[in-house]
């Protein structure tokens, strides 16, 4: 203690001399100089206290009474300050020791003393209600107990490592006398058991009992040895067999909800009375017996059901559920595969369904797709998986789906597809385009394309530019200029032969005669069109007169070049009188060229018609049905029917009504005939054969010299198209004969370039 101030100092000099209290004064007080420092020294007594004789055992009978009292229940007659410093006068004496070995031996006494109340419960409940009382008053005791004896739990106990403390003394001595016990063990444990057996078929159990008997299993550190490892035993078993049968009873839905609903019983078990620790053991059981084990036949049974019917809550939760099973989700992957591949295969396989096919694979694909974002997780390998398999099937049947998908954007892109918006068809675009990228022939698409692009513009049936451009753009980014640049060259085309049009129609008003028809002509450059096969036929004196004029007219303008007409693909307004009124009709020039013969007389024969107009058959055939059979009969047939037949007559329909102004009947231009699909398809396979020849010759006048199997790798590398090997090695065999290669003579299946 140290003191500065001057003037404190006559307060610390008055004390002279030793008090009974042993305060002495320090030799630092006695210094005479200002501002030195003073300290104040407190020594311990000199005599300890005596104890009184007897006190020792005097008090422990007190103690003892008072933990009597505790463990029977009755009131202490003493104070439990006067006890508490009662166990502290004692440790002050060095009694600790001895104290603590008297106290542990009462509680051994007592505990011991309670074995026998178990032995009188034939009920498992009354006895796991007797056991918990019994855990509950020993709990309270001790705890009563170490609050008496805490100095010296706090002192002698806490000072000696090896000794329990009173509360680990109390555990220790139940564990010992009462759990341990093999009759009372298997009881408790077989009690407990039964209550969770209990609930589990649906009873209702005290789960505040179960949760403190277990909670005493673990506080005495028996948990698992005597309870966990029964307790995991016995819910195998159970699972086990529930797996067996509700397989055999229930659909999959059903049984893929039992055991979500089994998951959540089993971890609310956790969460209300097991052991933290028992939760990952329990539910790898449940989910091995009920999941795990029943993987495949889930599968089988269930899979394409929920698929076929859209089930998407339960195929959330069988994904969900699978994640959790070790080698559940690679499973899940491959019957998800197998069946893409088999529906799949089923739509594009089936040649009766040709029709709808398109319009079923993106159907399909939308709901794979929904399936694969909302109830798998979006994972990368169920949407890789699905475009495997997509790929896969859709390439099963060659050239088809590709032909049928560029006829299906025809139809989307033509006029008169009221069924969109612009954002929708745009939307449909786009889906196709999906579709689109599976298919390994793209050059049968391209030309099947081509075909329908070029009528919708030579015809003006093209429902809108921008759709069309939109189009051309997705395919110049998903295939490259090379693939479009074709496309581009038509519609570069038909802007320019806007531009001659308006030339020609100023260079016709500066003509001496001006005619009473008004011509419109495309001009088309032959490479960037499908090949039409050129048709001779009988046109009026009038329209060949206004062809020589435009002839004349652009000729003088570009010289060198030679125009060939194409009537196939030409269209004509006629204005016409009927009965009701004047009508105009829009008419293929085919068409026009039939109805023109009507001026001139009333009847005529099929025979006639031909020979007059010089329209091929099969052609003309077509062209009559269409007037005298289809909605707008504007010509009558005799005899009635369907097909036109050889001996048929037609005469003009003066009494055909209708209630537009303007009728269109040229709809059989856009039709596909059987011929122009078949001279697309072959003129696909001859474009093949020359990409083929070219890469073989590409190739092997870089490397001069190599074999078969390395050439054929080399090819399937460079053709963007299915080839097969019989076919390559057709070409080469080709390429030989012409002397553009030859076989080396020691080794056939080599090659040599020949320059």
């Amino acid at each position: 203690l140290t003191q500065d101030a001057p003037d404190k100092r006559a307060n610390f000099s008055a004390l002279t001399e030793h008090n009974t209290n042993g305060v002495a004064r320090s030799s630092a007080v006695a210094s005479s100089k200002t501002g030195a420092s003073k300290k104040l020294v407190i020594k311990n007594f000199k005599d300890r206290p005596k104890l009184a004789e007897n006190y020792t055992e005097d008090t422990w009978l007190k103690l003892r009474d008072a933990v009597g009292a505790i463990q029977n229940s009755t009131s202490i007659k003493y104070n439990l300050e006067e006890l508490y410093q009662a166990v502290e006068n004692l440790c002050s004496y060095k009694v600790s020791p001895t104290l603590y070995k008297q106290l542990r031996q009462v509680c051994e006494d007592h505990v011991q003393a309670q074995i026998h109340q178990f032995r009188e419960y034939p009920f498992f409940l009354s006895f796991l209600k007797r056991m918990n009382r019994c855990w509950q008053d020993h709990c309270r005791q001790t705890i009563m107990i170490r609050s008496i004896f805490l100095f010296l739990d706090r002192t002698y106990v806490l000072q000696n490592s090896l000794l329990p403390s009173i509360w680990d003394t109390g555990l220790e001595l139940f564990r010992t006398h009462i759990v341990n016990d093999s009759g009372v063990q298997k009881r408790t444990v077989d009690g407990i058991l039964e209550q969770i057996e209990l609930e589990r078929n649906g009873e209702t159990v005290d789960r505040s009992l179960l949760r403190s008997l277990l909670g005493m299993l673990s506080d005495l550190q028996v948990y698992k040895d005597s309870f966990e490892e029964r307790f995991l035993v016995e819910t195998n078993r159970l699972y086990a067999a529930e797996g067996q049968r509700l397989m055999q009873e229930r659909d999959v839905p059903e049984y893929l909800h039992h055991v979500a609903h089994r998951l959540e019983e089993e971890n609310d078990r956790v969460m209300s009375y097991l052991d933290q620790s028992t939760q990952k053991p329990l539910i790898n059981c449940v989910e091995k017996q009920l999941l795990g084990e029943h993987m495949t036949a889930i599968l089988q049974k269930g899979l394409s059901t929920l698929l076929d019917e859209n089930r998407v809550t339960e195929l959330a939760l069988l994904y969900q559920l699978f994640s959790k099973v070790k080698g559940g989700l690679p499973t899940l992957l491959q019957f998800w595969r197998d069946y893409i591949k088999t529906f799949g295969g089923e739509i594009v396989g089936t040649p009766e369904k040709d029709k709808d096919m398109v319009q079923d694979l993106l159907d399909f694909k939308d709901k794979m797709d929904n399936v694969a974002q909302g109830c798998f997780a979006r994972n990368e390998s169920f949407i890789n998986a699905m475009k495997e398999a997509f790929e896969t099937f859709i390439n099963k049947r060659p050239n088809k789906p590709a032909e049928l998908i560029a006829k299906y954007v025809d139809s989307k892109l033509r006029a008169g597809n009221k069924e969109a918006t612009e954002e929708e068809l745009e939307r449909i675009l786009d889906k196709i385009m999906i579709i689109f990228r599976f298919i390994h022939g793209k050059d049968v698409f391209e030309a099947f394309y081509k075909k329908d692009l070029a009528k919708r513009l030579l015809v003006g049936k093209s429902a809108s530019v921008d759709a069309e451009k939109s189009m051309l753009s997705k395919l110049k980014h998903e295939c490259g200029a090379a693939f479009t640049s074709k496309l581009e060259g038509m519609f570069k085309d038909m802007e320019l032969s806007k531009d001659i049009m308006i030339q020609f129609k100023q260079y016709t008003q500066n003509q001496s005669e001006p005619s009473n028809i008004e011509l419109t002509v495309n001009i088309l450059t032959m490479g960037y069109w499908p090949s039409y096969t050129p048709m001779e036929v009988h046109l009026p004196a009038e329209m060949v007169k206004l062809q020589e004029v435009f002839k004349l007219f652009y000729l003088g303008k570009h010289s060198g070049r030679k125009l060939q007409w194409q009537p196939t693909l030409g269209h004509a307004v006629l204005k016409t009188e009927f009965k009701e009124g004047k009508k105009e009709l829009q008419v293929s020039l085919f068409q026009t060229l039939v109805l023109l013969m009507f001026n001139e007389g009333e009847e005529f024969s099929v025979e006639e018609i031909r020979t007059a107009t010089g329209i091929e058959e099969g052609e003309l055939r077509r062209t009559l049905q269409s007037l005298a059979c289809g909605k707008a009969r504007v010509l009558n047939k005799n005899p009635r029917g369907k097909d036109v037949e050889d001996g048929d007559r037609f005469n003009f329909n003066n009494d055909f009504k209708h209630k537009l102004f303007r009728i269109k009947i040229n709809q059989i231009q856009m039709k596909e005939t059987v011929e122009e699909q078949v001279s697309t398809t072959e003129r696909v396979f001859q474009d093949r054969q020359y990409q083929i020849d070219a890469a073989v010759v590409r190739i092997m006048k870089m490397r001069k010299t190599l074999s078969h199997n390395l050439l054929v790798s080399e090819l399937y590398n460079q053709l963007k198209f299915p080839v097969k090997p019989g076919d390559l090695k057709k070409r080469i065999e080709s390429l030989i004969d012409r002397d553009y290669m030859e076989r080396d003579k020691e080794t056939p299946n080599q090659y040599h370039y020949v320059a």
